[in-house]
């Protein structure tokens, strides 16, 4: 908290009653960093927990939690049903003093407070406190309890459940403990110490705990689309181009984190072959302290030859102790298989808990049917682990020398042919009219500064790495070699453009300014905030020669009509939840769908193949034209769509296509059918039934370059 910490830091004695005040604007007040997507600056909002002179809580800043997964879990009717139906089991002595930890809107603590109510607790000394430490979630918590009359009966603490003391905040021990702490590994938000410091300090003897047990499963697979993202070394080979971003003996230098990684699996059951049954791996019994670190050795039968790409985990949690209530994370052909009693309905998708997919290394684990293997499953504080063996002996997941971790997607992208070839031959024709160059790679692309260094040993490149920074100098370093160039070709700054100067390029003008675009840190985020390109090219106006190649040229934004029930689902705006009126989150958490005045949702990025049951609706339309031979500059576009297929049409997919070449004979798709890039996703007010011939919509979007914003308008007509 910055500007707290330095008054503290001066070094001056303060008065005690200066110190509780300072304490007191500490604990109401949060940071919540919001970044600039064209210039890669980011700034601190202040939310504070001030409230209005009527004592109604200040609402959070509009849409502040709209790419958070608040949303769509309060819309997962499957999970609030089960934490509801094993909290009313639990809830059964009227003096039951009951903390929820992680609170979020207040949902559990509600269910806790009604179900107390219901056995006489009012009167008979029982409690609920809610603890939530994240600042903005605890104003709205605020708002949904005030809504719903518990503003009274639920006790609500702004600070992590590390910080509660008994006796100080909580009168006495709680007996009863909720929480909902889970992520789509399950231990990744914190859950086990949590639960430990809760079992050391804050809770009795002997407490009930929902959920009461959770268990984690897997099954061995072959994929070819897996093993693609996580074997760059092994798909660039295949690719023979000449470009070595993985080295021989250094086949691990770019690498996926050896981590377990969330992904709708799903999507891709079709082309999936399981290679074993699922098989348990850790049960975990939260009824007592769990233990931080633990190991299984487990042996598997597999069930057919082939290639294990990787292994796909979920769990499965029971809430209550008498083993009648459950829920599910498995994929559904596990669920349509399973004997693990009633779980979630396999027609409900949800975004907030995924599956998990753990690479295997390389080409994978060759097997053969009725072939036993043994797996070696850790976990700790927050992760699992695995190490899949062959005849006990182990396969080495190390990484030797200095190497990179990108995420599975962009890893499958530098080894895809096609992709890779593009480039090439842009960056290849660029260069033969261009001798000895000054080339700025403008992003944080490792190819395209390989590539130029490689192809052209007398050009000077000049890699800006915002992201990558030294990271990305070591990692040339060690290449340089294989790649058949002098490491002193290439100059790393590390710098945002805003803050180079002509010195950092030796006062010589830019022939070739190249970017994928990719900016380390942003591929989460909307396809368009990939114009900082744009704006760098601006910056760096004056350091362009007259006739500099730039490449991409030109990006386009693409746009088509989609029915997305599964995901309009998860989205749409929420009114009863369990009994609870949760309609005064709706616009704090971005929520769509018949919001007063025909509110429009925000749009946000998804993998459009991962989000359940997905239709397209019309061909591809191009929405609007950005042209980076020009200096960055505000953008309006329209178009009309006409509906090739019947359907209910819930939104439309927006990406950019990257022109590469001014003759535009070469463009980068990143739509919906490239699973490796994560589409924009705009949801209407209110869904439409669309048909061919009769249905018309038109499209209207603006570029704001003060913000990297591009804001859409929709309306929809039908001729008779």
């Amino acid at each position: 908290m910055p500007s707290c910490c330095c008054l503290l830091g001066l070094g001056f004695p303060s008065p005690p009653s200066a110190l509780r005040i300072l304490r007191r604007r500490m604990a109401s007040r949060a940071f919540q960093l919001r970044l600039n997507p064209l210039t890669g600056d980011s700034e601190w909002l202040v939310v504070e927990e001030e409230e209005e002179e009527d004592h109604h809580p200040t609402p959070p800043p509009k849409q502040l939690l709209a790419t958070t997964s608040y949303l769509d879990m309060l819309n997962d009717s499957a999970r609030n049903r089960a934490y509801r139906r094993a909290i009313e089991a639990a809830v059964t002595d009227p003096s039951s003093r009951v903390l929820d930890i992680g609170a979020g809107t207040g949902l559990l603590s509600m269910m806790a407070a009604r179900a107390l109510a219901a056995v006489g607790g009012e009167t008979r000394g029982g409690s609920v406190s809610a603890c939530e430490s994240y600042l903005p979630m605890g104003k709205l918590m605020r708002r949904v309890l005030r809504a719903n009359g518990m503003e009274n009966r639920v006790k609500v603490f702004h600070k992590r459940s590390d910080e509660l003391k008994v006796g100080d905040d909580l009168d006495s021990p709680a007996d009863i403990l909720v929480s909902e702490i889970l992520d789509s590994e399950l231990l990744g938000e914190g859950l086990i110490p949590t639960l430990q410091q809760a079992y050391d300090m804050l809770l009795a003897k002997n407490p009930k705990i929902v959920p009461y047990r959770a268990t984690t499963y897997g099954q061995l697979v072959e994929s070819t689309f897996l093993w693609k993202l996580h074997d760059l070394h092994n798909n660039e080979a295949n690719a023979a181009d000449g470009v070595w971003l993985t080295p021989g003996e250094m086949e691990r230098i770019v690498s996926v984190k050896p981590q377990q990684h969330a992904m709708q699996c799903d999507a891709l059951e079709d082309e999936i072959r399981l290679l074993s049954e699922p098989f348990k791996v850790f049960e975990f019994d939260f009824w007592k302290r769990p233990d931080s670190h633990r190991e299984a050795n487990i042996k598997i039968r597999t069930t057919r030859d082939g290639y294990v790409h990787a292994i796909i985990s979920w769990w499965v949690l029971q809430l209550d102790s008498a083993g009648s209530i459950f829920y599910s994370t498995a994929p559904r052909w596990a669920r349509q298989s399973s004997s693990e009693g009633p779980q979630r309905d396999m027609k409900d998708w949800c975004d907030h808990w995924k599956q998990c997919v753990w690479f295997m290394q390389g080409k994978g684990i060759p097997a053969t049917e009725d072939q036993v293997l043994s797996l070696r499953a850790r976990h700790n504080q927050t992760s699992i682990s695995y190490q899949l063996n062959i005849n006990d002996e182990a396969c080495d997941r190390s990484s030797k020398g200095d190497h990179l971790t990108l995420l599975p997607e962009r890893i499958a992208l530098y080894g895809d042919k096609d992709w890779r070839s593009a480039l090439i031959n842009t960056i290849k024709n660029a260069l033969t009219v261009k001798s000895s160059p000054t080339c700025v790679v403008a992003d944080d692309s490792l190819f395209l500064a390989l590539l130029i260094s490689s192809m052209s040993p007398t050009s000077k490149v000049i890699a800006m790495y915002p992201g990558l920074r030294d990271k990305g100098a070591a990692y040339l370093r060690s290449v340089a070699d294989a790649n058949n160039f002098s490491i002193d070709q290439i100059q790393v700054i590390g710098k945002r453009a805003s803050s180079i100067t002509a010195d950092d390029l030796k006062h010589k003008k830019v022939n070739l300014l190249v970017g994928e675009p990719f900016y380390l840190g942003s591929e989460g985020m909307l396809p368009w905030q990939n114009l900082r390109f744009w704006s760098v090219r601006t910056l760096l106006d004056s350091m362009l020669s007259e006739d500099a190649f730039i490449m991409p040229c030109k990006g386009i934004l693409k746009l088509c009509a989609m029915s997305l029930p599964d995901l309009w689902r998860s989205r749409s705006s929420l009114k009863d939840v369990e009994g609870f009126d949760h309609s005064v989150v709706n616009e704090t958490l971005g929520a769509c769908g018949y919001l007063p005045g025909d509110q429009q949702g925000p749009c946000l990025p998804y993998y459009v193949w991962q989000c359940g049951y997905t239709k397209k609706l019309s061909k591809v339309y191009s929405l609007m034209d950005f042209n980076f031979s020009e200096p960055i500059h505000s953008c309006f576009g329209k178009t009309k769509i006409e509906f090739s297929h019947d359907g209910t049409c819930h939104g439309f997919a927006v990406w950019i296509d990257w022109v590469l070449d001014e003759r535009k004979s070469v463009v980068l798709t990143t739509g919906p059918d490239n699973r490796y890039w994560k589409q924009g996703v705009q949801l209407f007010s209110k869904p439409v039934e669309v048909n061919p011939g009769k249905s018309v919509m038109h499209v209207e979007a603006s570029f704001d370059p003060s913000t990297g914003e591009i804001t859409f308008s929709s309306s929809s007509t039908t001729c008779s």
